[in-house]
């Protein structure tokens, strides 16, 4: 990881076991780095602007003026308003899927996955990404209706002539790593729940480390700024956000 994407040892460091769920406000010029400590390891991600709840993250805009199917180093997150939440600025594997969505309730069924509630189990519990979300949406006063698609960093998910999507196994490995610079003050919300497509028997438990540094400021001639032209207006929108706090 170069200096023009960390300056700094990390400011914080933790560990998030599989099947749990974290959240917090990270202000712009942060770095999120998210490393795998298992094989198949799945990280849920959403944004939201704590300043507006109402802007979140919005992967159909992502996609669509980037011109892609899949995220990596060099991409940015946009909000629905046409702001860069973050920036992909450290990428080991080269793809994390933005198209599989969350582990669902019923999901758990259909796998033959045994359901164990947290009154059985406490924080064993069999907990969904779907419900996951859930619980740290709710500490800001949000919920259901605030639910919006999600990133499955870490993951891959592939596309066939006909349209039926393939999770891709062994895409990931341990101690690859992915760093989110944060381009405005983003609430950030994330899990370790199992990728809803995971065909694993049991239920997958697969931690990650969490590291939060700084980053230093954003240039014109920075890889992310320069990857795509949508993205130079993405960062001029945050521009003129910035000037109006």
């Amino acid at each position: 990881m170069t200096d023009a994407v960390m300056n700094s040892q990390p400011a914080y460091t933790t560990y998030l076991p599989g099947g749990h769920h974290w959240s917090l406000r990270l202000r712009r010029g942060t770095t999120l780095t998210l490393t795998a400590q298992e094989a198949d390891s799945n990280v849920g991600l959403l944004c939201y602007n704590p300043e507006n709840l109402l802007e979140r993250l919005n992967l159909p805009d992502t996609l669509k003026c980037q011109h892609t199917f899949k995220l990596t180093q060099g991409h940015c997150l946009y909000s629905d308003m046409g702001r860069i939440f973050a920036s992909i600025t450290h990428d080991d594997l080269g793809w994390h899927d933005s198209v599989g969505g969350n582990l669902m309730p019923h999901h758990l069924l259909k796998k033959g996955w045994q359901p164990v509630s947290y009154q059985q189990a406490h924080n064993d519990w069999t907990l969904t990404g779907f419900d996951a979300f859930l619980v740290e949406l709710a500490k800001y006063g949000l919920g259901r209706r605030d639910m919006a698609a999600n990133l499955n960093l870490f993951s891959r998910v592939e596309s066939d002539d006909n349209g039926k999507l393939r999770y891709v196994p062994d895409h990931c490995q341990p101690g690859q790593s992915v760093t989110l610079r944060f381009e405005m003050d983003t609430l950030v919300l994330l899990h370790t729940c199992p990728h809803p497509l995971d065909p694993s028997t049991e239920y997958p438990r697969r931690g990650v480390d969490i590291a939060l540094g700084t980053a230093e400021p954003v240039t014109e001639d920075d890889p992310c700024y320069r990857s795509r032209p949508e993205n130079a207006r993405g960062f001029a929108n945050n521009r003129l956000y910035h000037l109006g706090l």
